[in-house]
């Protein structure tokens, strides 16, 4: 997901029980090799702080959970369609070079990240660290990637410059161009679409199957009766950018899964970011505020937040009600998202 505001060329608490509960549940993520999760028919609060507990503690490690088992075989080579109206035939997958941090994620819980050889700016996750990066300003240096002598490269939409992508084609490497993922349905078609290319079509089934049961359970914690409505603000302070999200924002599904109504979208934005204003904000009438980290690290924190005018005058301004998440996962659109619905699940419904 490419935020406003980049430089791109297209744009704890339950008790002894909810403790031992998250044990539990931790104990069990562990042996199977998905995220952890309790029973899909207990849906009281308790379930929902215990989910959000141990989704919590996976995002804290920045680390990714592959697919059980031993990691899968490419059957190569394979013709598939890319998002920019090619023809790509893929036909040596040794040497993989995503260009999107959302990919990237894909690739490794796959059980391929061995074959990765560099990384995006957007790829933060603890695997990847240590990869050569090939981005600048995230913008693609065509002369960073051939230097890696990739044998496959996986780009979007929204990667550029397209001079760059044209000059990696001309060098005979085949790059698949997908979609970018914009809300919680594009996750199981990205899948799709990545494993196929890269000639593990049934690796993508199981981890769709896996996010897709994840994705379930988070919901059924969600608290009957509970419809609070979420604003979802995109903030950089230093850089003066200041938007509400609204239909498309990629926020207002992960907000619609966890429960709750997009208040951007309910009040009449119609557009994926709209510039802040006071009266949008009282039109919109928040009980809670969704952020990025570093977007409310930007404005001074929740003390420099309320200061903003129309925040005050919201029900999530006076009880400052601000809930934050991890810049590289909040809209990512990859094997980690049920983490987020879990955490969102929890800390949107609580009163």
């Amino acid at each position: 997901m490419r935020m406003p505001g980049r430089s791109r060329t297209s744009p704890t608490r339950r008790g002894l029980a909810a403790a031992g509960l998250a044990l539990a549940l931790l104990t069990a993520g562990c042996g199977s090799g998905s995220s952890a999760s309790s029973s899909a028919t207990d849906a009281s609060p308790a379930s929902a702080s215990a989910r959000a507990a141990v989704a919590g503690k996976q995002l804290a490690k920045n680390t990714l959970v592959p697919l059980e088992g031993k990691a899968p075989t490419p059957e190569l080579p394979v013709t598939v369609d890319s998002s920019d109206g090619r023809k790509v035939t893929v036909a040596d997958a040794s040497r993989i070079l995503p260009l999107n941090g959302g990919v990237a994620e894909i690739v490794f819980t796959l059980g391929l990240g061995g074959r990765v050889v560099g990384r995006d700016i957007t790829a933060t996750f603890a695997e990847a660290k240590k990869l050569p990066q090939v981005t600048k300003a995230h913008d693609v240096s065509a002369e960073s990637v051939l230097s890696l002598r990739p044998t496959v490269v996986l780009a979007d939409t929204d990667t550029g410059p397209q001079e760059a992508i044209d000059q990696i084609r001309d060098a005979g490497i085949p790059v698949v161009v997908l979609d970018p993922a914009t809300k919680l349905a594009d996750v199981s078609t990205r899948t799709t679409r990545i494993a196929e290319a890269l000639g593990v079509p049934a690796a993508g089934k199981a981890l769709n199957a896996r996010i897709a049961e994840d994705l379930r359970k988070a919901r059924a914690a969600v608290p009957e009766g509970s419809r609070p409505k979420v604003a979802f603000l995109y903030m950089r302070g230093s850089a003066a950018v200041y938007l509400m999200g609204g239909r498309g924002s990629g926020a207002d599904s992960l907000i619609e899964a966890a429960g709750a109504v997009d208040a951007g979208g309910e009040a009449g934005l119609d557009k994926p970011f709209t510039p802040l204003t006071s009266e949008a904000l009282v039109k919109a009438q928040p009980d809670v505020i969704l952020m990025m980290d570093k977007g409310l690290e930007s404005v001074g924190g929740i003390d420099g937040l309320v200061d903003i005018p129309g925040i005050r005058e919201t029900p999530a301004g006076l009880d400052r009600r601000v809930v934050t998440l991890e810049d590289g996962v909040l809209l990512s659109f990859g094997p980690r998202t049920p983490l987020v619905i879990d955490i969102l699940v929890d800390r949107i419904h609580r009163t």
